[in-house]
């Protein structure tokens, strides 16, 4: 039997605080080598794309594998539709009998913005009170949602190239949030004087200029997850400890995939791997002055992890149906 999730139930399941522990022990996995992680597959579209992710992962409380199949097509707003959505399979590593088929859209969402969170706990000034948003899209708030649990954040300011997403975002987390918030119609004044700046545009052009960025800031750069994206200026990369939520990934599709691609950034100039920074084989933040960067693809063993945390949640609420789509076989 394979328990079936619709978005409305996951969301029901999902909070930030459980996003973060299954960021952080994804994270660990992944650095004590724990993890089976292909690199995820594109399928190229006239309108987007979409990703095949796919892969294992040990847990703590239990080893799980599973396939994410997501789109990003830039577009849908415009129809009425989300810019991402997906789904998302869980199967028992040892035997292959599916446990669940949930809607993996605001698993999607929050895992993303938990990685956001991970890093900053890990690689932003203890202190850091201001918050830079390069973006107002789905991801910004659950970036702000992540990084608020982690950080002592006081002040935001959000650019996004639509003033009226600016604004709704500044609304909404006035509404939501015990901050100082206000928005701004140029990228410079999210980033200029901001201890964690998070980018999280579709850009193809670097949005963020070197000469923005004081010493000290800490960048979430969410928005390059495929080949030819990127928001910061190589620059920047240059004098920053770069880490990464997985080479393999990063190399072709994150951040860094442009600057290496150009001779810009050599493979050496990268710090580690955030899984490595959370067991502490590689050092964070070891000065106040310090730029750092974190560039983030998105990994499936989040996925994982979340969605695993999110199926025995939904155990225990009696949530989401049962359903044999094969007869006569049993989950664990």
């Amino acid at each position: 039997m394979s328990l079936v999730l619709t978005g409305a139930e996951v969301l029901q399941l999902l909070d930030m605080e459980l996003a973060l522990a299954a960021a952080e022990e994804a994270f660990c996995a992944y650095g004590e080598g724990r993890v089976n992680m292909p690199p995820k597959s594109y399928l190229k579209l006239p309108k987007g794309d979409f990703r095949a992710m796919y892969g294992a992962v040990c847990l703590t409380d239990g080893d799980v594998c599973g396939l994410k199949w997501v789109n990003v097509h830039p577009e849908n707003p415009q129809r009425g539709l989300a810019t991402v959505m997906a789904k998302i399979l869980l199967n028992d590593p040892d035997n292959a009998v599916e446990i669940a088929d949930m809607d993996g859209t605001y698993i999607t969402n929050f895992r993303t913005g938990a990685a956001g969170g991970l890093a900053a706990r890990y690689l932003a000034r203890p202190e850091a009170a201001s918050l830079g948003l390069v973006g107002a899209g789905v991801q910004a708030r659950t970036q702000v949602a992540a990084i608020l649990k982690v950080r002592p954040i006081r002040e935001i300011v959000i650019y996004d190239l639509i003033w009226a997403r600016a604004q709704a975002l500044r609304d909404e987390i006035r509404a939501h949030y015990r901050v100082r918030v206000t928005a701004s119609a140029e990228p410079e004044a999210a980033v200029r004087d901001q201890e964690i700046v998070v980018t999280a545009t579709p850009s193809k052009n670097p949005v963020v200029q070197q000469g923005w960025v004081s010493p000290g800031t800490h960048i979430n750069a969410i928005g390059a997850d495929a080949a030819g994206k990127q928001e910061l200026d190589p620059a920047i990369l240059k004098e920053a400890k770069i880490v990464v939520d997985d080479w393999t990934q990063a190399h072709h599709s994150g951040e860094i995939n442009v600057p290496l691609a150009q001779g810009l950034l050599r493979p050496e100039e990268i710090h580690g791997c955030l899984g490595e920074v959370v067991i502490g084989k590689k050092p964070g933040r070891e000065d106040s002055a310090e730029i750092t960067v974190f560039d983030s693809t998105g990994l499936i063993i989040q996925d994982l992890a979340l969605g695993w945390a999110i199926y025995q949640r939904a155990r225990e609420c009696h949530l989401g149906e049962e359903k044999e789509f094969i007869p006569g076989l049993t989950s664990r």
